[in-house]
């Protein structure tokens, strides 16, 4: 359910900017069926994602044959790539035009938490112009909208070249995850609650009240080859 408040501030976020961000935790098998709501519920077309962008050309032919090639980037165990996300991505390829964008990338070595955040906003802004109306996902500290403990997020690079983007927070209320192990969440009031976006002191929120594990790719003791000397990814 999206309340009407929160409806009206999602939609003016990708109207004034192009972009509406969702902030998640990896590894919730629910997490692709929240990104397909919320594209059909606001009638997108266009769908960024923290993945590496060295899997540009694996993801695009998949959507055109929805045969999916190896890949090393495939298999990080991280929880960011699960099968959820590869049958939606399948689903609305099928369902019309489907604009992927994978913004992940080669870091240099020794770069700040805040240096990465900022080149993936680079790379995002470069491939969704402001009229393209793109829901961008990554983890949630990556999204808030302005300064962190960690550093200077995505969201607030992206603010800073989009005013008027707003942050979706995905809350949730118990359950497990997968971050390459098996993890569970502390278990909150929501957890007897209904799953709904909604504002809450300006901010948006959306409620989920029982995660379940994703199914992640995975193989143990598997590293990805290195791109250069001095190159590293986070």
């Amino acid at each position: 359910m999206i309340e009407p408040a929160a409806l009206v501030a999602a939609g003016r976020s990708l109207d004034s900017s192009g972009l509406l961000l969702l902030g998640e935790m990896h590894g919730v098998r629910e997490n692709p069926l929240l990104i397909r709501a919320l594209m059909q519920a606001f009638g997108l077309t266009s769908l960024a994602l923290e993945w590496p962008d060295d899997l540009t050309p694996v993801i695009r032919a998949f959507l055109s044959s929805q045969s999916l090639a190896d890949h090393p980037w495939l298999w990080g165990g991280d929880g960011r790539i699960t099968a959820g996300h590869l049958a939606v991505l399948a689903e609305r390829s099928a369902a019309g035009p489907l604009e992927v964008i994978l913004f992940d990338g080669v870091i240099g070595a020794g770069w700040s938490w805040s240096q990465r955040d900022e080149a993936m906003a680079r790379r995002l802004l470069a491939c969704s112009p402001p009229g393209a109306r793109t829901l961008a996902v990554a983890g949630n500290a990556h999204t808030p909208t302005s300064l962190t403990d960690l550093g200077l997020p995505l969201g607030a690079c992206l603010a800073r070249q989009r005013p008027g983007i707003q942050e979706i927070q995905i809350r949730y209320g118990g359950g497990r995850f997968w971050n390459f192990k098996s993890c569970q969440f502390a278990r909150s009031a929501i957890a007897q609650g209904s799953i709904r976006l909604y504002q809450a002191t300006g901010e948006l929120v959306l409620d989920l009240p029982m995660a379940t594990e994703a199914v992640v790719p995975q193989r143990p003791q598997s590293s990805p080859p290195a791109t250069s000397p001095r190159a590293i990814r986070a």
